[in-house]
């Protein structure tokens, strides 16, 4: 048995999951991803970004896994079960008095979806972070949210989920961590940390969140 804590959305999408093999899409020794109805979960070691769709362990290393499936609800590397042992919030802190500026364009979005290389291209990463602070704010975007799921197709299965979790109001610790610092003496530190996140991974969400915080007026404006 492997224990790992989880977000709320990946328990509730474990446990209704049918029994099953399951997809292993990318395996690494800090991070191993696998397909769960077309949705991407992640298992992570403790040096892996905490990414959203994640069930987190404690483990410097992860183990090289043959296979992995569902039963019962929980997901199994090979034989070893990952039993939740607590849930982990992940959702955006709240970010009030604002309301909405400039909605992206649909060329503008077609334009980010599936742009950049790796498993989460740079402009889904801008998207996420542009999409995550307008649910910061309480701000819906409809038309932005229908043109990126009409284009998922064209990224990969774990930038897709990642962009479906954004639009969840759900982020990485940095990204959460960030939004809380906003005009206070921490934001540089908290913005420098955000970026520093994976490759590229952390600026693109550090720009597509600044992008979002300059069109969003605040309500005295």
């Amino acid at each position: 048995m492997i224990p790992v804590s989880a977000p709320p959305r990946v328990r509730t999408r474990l446990r209704s999951a049918p029994d099953g093999p399951v997809q292993v899409v990318h395996h690494g020794p800090d991070a191993i991803y696998v397909d769960v109805g077309g949705w991407c979960v992640g298992v992570l070691g403790f040096r892996a970004t905490a990414v959203p769709c994640g069930l987190r362990t404690s483990l410097g290393t992860l183990p090289t896994v043959a296979g992995a499936g569902i039963r019962g609800g929980v997901l199994h590397l090979d034989d070893a079960p990952l039993s939740i042992g607590r849930l982990v919030d992940v959702s955006v802190p709240s970010l009030p008095g604002r309301r909405l500026g400039a909605e992206l364009a649909d060329a503008e979005v077609e334009g980010l979806v599936g742009r950049g290389d790796g498993l989460t291209p740079y402009g889904d990463d801008m998207l996420c972070g542009w999409l995550a602070v307008h649910r910061a704010a309480g701000v819906e975007t409809p038309a932005v949210d229908a043109t990126v799921r009409s284009l998922l197709s064209r990224t990969t299965l774990l930038s897709a989920t990642l962009l479906d979790c954004a639009m969840h109001g759900e982020v990485i610790p940095e990204f959460a961590a960030f939004l809380a610092a906003l005009d206070t003496p921490d934001e540089a530190a908290r913005a420098e940390a955000l970026a520093a996140v994976g490759h590229t991974s952390g600026r693109g969400l550090l720009e597509g969140a600044r992008t979002a915080l300059d069109s969003l007026r605040t309500e005295a404006a």
